[in-house]
């Protein structure tokens, strides 16, 4: 049978006749060890790891308010009783501030003392459970949000429960609109960092020219502009989490760079001379096909192993059909709260026509169906919805439009003038974007130039109507 460890005291006093007289009257469940001032006490704070600290409050030097203040910006220090023979109310007060569990005054008798460790003990032991109970609760309500109890989902959720507690690396796989963002805060929310940063960042809605900037920050005149040092968003995460979303689309020239922070945790800022030292966990999404992005050059070999440590692949919708009823359910709860609606479960025609359709848009274009039907109180529109992907999210700005061109066919006999005039006009713009591409070499920057667009713009279309290099 395994011994139960000792709890650990350490006694901060410059009076020796406390720590004997202690050490001697409370029982050897106690591991008891000793400092003469509160430097020294700081010192074994660290080094001992004491259960509990009994502090007094008057010493040469640093005073017990002193080290309970230095104490109080420690995490996860450990509970300080305080002894003291000048029991003034202002001490007291102050010591309670400060984050103290009690007061002691002298001269004491030892049996009262270890009535008070074991209460302050049991207090803190209650303090950790409620904490670790509301952290799981917390995590288990966002848990809530990753809807599905298919073969499939309950593979992605039995690996999040396996690695949000470790530092690995993840990458997330999936096409859009199947809820990466979600799995990445579940990651974090499930990890021992959740109650540090969580940092998300778009690596392809933010220019190449500015996403060095914005994710390794800059120093004081760097380049036009910078009139003050920036942190960029891995100091922000500093402790915590960082998930770049579509990392299959960051420029090659800063693959490099994320690679020295997964290798080594540290960079330069733009402009910067001086390393910077982050403890970051690294979380990555992708709806891109990287292995074909490494045999054509444009993302590293090196930094696709580093970064594929565990990989989660989400199923699209279609995979995962069995998972629709329970989804529509939950979306029509959630936005009947929303918008103060009463709309009953859905009939088992509509439910039926929703299991047979594709969902090119995933659970976003579901969700935005769902919507729909509550806002606009009845299931008449599934159809017009269905047919008409320009209503249900293909050119809509939540980005569940990928590839939509491709399912022009879903007009089928239809002579409604406004899908057939956006189908083809839709076409016609990829068909322009995609030659534009092409005589650019890919190069985005230029192309946007060319079609007189923004850059941005451009890279909201490329996304929308699925477009790569290989195409």
């Amino acid at each position: 049978m395994k011994k139960k460890a000792k709890t650990k005291l350490l006694i901060i006093d410059d009076d020796p006749k406390v720590s004997w007289i202690l050490t001697e009257g409370l029982p050897q469940t106690f591991d008891i060890v000793a400092a003469r001032d509160g430097v020294e006490g700081i010192q074994m704070i660290s080094t001992e790891k004491p259960d509990l600290v009994l502090l007094d409050i008057k010493m040469p030097g640093m005073s017990g308010l002193e080290v309970l203040e230095k104490l109080s910006k420690i995490d996860n220090r450990p509970e300080v009783v305080m002894l003291s023979g000048h029991g003034e109310t202002k001490n007291i007060v102050e010591s309670m501030k400060l984050g103290a569990a009690e007061f002691i005054n002298k001269p004491f008798d030892v049996k009262e003392v270890e009535i008070h460790i074991n209460s302050v003990l049991e207090k803190g032991r209650l303090r950790h459970e409620v904490r670790e109970l509301k952290s799981q609760l917390d995590s288990r309500k966002q848990y809530d949000q990753l809807i599905g109890d298919s073969v499939k989902m309950n593979q992605v959720k039995n690996v999040i429960e396996q690695v949000a507690d470790s530092e690995l690396t993840v990458l997330i796989r999936g096409e859009s609109g199947t809820g990466k963002e979600i799995v990445a805060r579940l990651l974090h929310s499930m990890s021992g960092r959740a109650d540090e940063p969580f940092t998300k960042v778009n690596c392809a809605a933010i220019p190449r020219d500015l996403l060095e900037a914005e994710l390794f920050g800059y120093e004081k005149g760097a380049f036009t502009g910078a009139h003050k040092t920036k942190p960029g968003r891995f100091e922000v995460a500093n402790k915590g989490s960082i998930f770049l979303d579509e990392i299959g689309d960051m420029p090659l020239e800063l693959q490099s760079k994320l690679l020295q922070v997964l290798e080594q945790q540290e960079f330069v800022r733009v402009g910067g001379i001086n390393n910077i030292h982050v403890d970051v966990r690294i979380v990555c999404a992708t709806n891109k096909n990287l292995e074909d992005a490494i045999n054509r050059g444009e993302f590293r070999s090196d930094l696709f192993y580093r970064l594929n440590e565990i990989t989660i692949y989400l199923p699209s919708l279609r995979e995962k059909r069995e998972d629709i009823p329970l989804l529509s359910e939950y979306f029509l709860a959630r936005y009947n709260n929303l918008y103060q609606r009463d709309y009953p479960n859905l009939s088992e025609e509509t439910l039926a026509k929703l299991m047979d359709y594709s969902w090119p848009g995933n659970v976003r274009q579901l969700e935005n169906l769902i919507k729909q039907v509550v806002v606009r109180g009845g299931e008449a529109i599934v159809d017009e919805l269905l047919s008409n992907r320009v209503n249900v999210g293909g050119v809509s700005s939540d980005g569940a439009g990928q590839g939509f061109v491709e399912e022009s066919a879903e007009i089928g006999n239809s002579y409604s003038l406004k899908k057939r005039v956006a189908f083809a006009v839709a076409a016609q713009e990829k068909r322009i974007i995609k030659e534009v591409l092409g005589k650019t070499n890919w190069n985005r920057r230029k192309a946007a130039d060319m079609l007189e667009i923004s850059y941005r713009s451009l890279l909201y279309k490329i996304k929308e109507y699925n477009l790569n290099a290989s195409k």
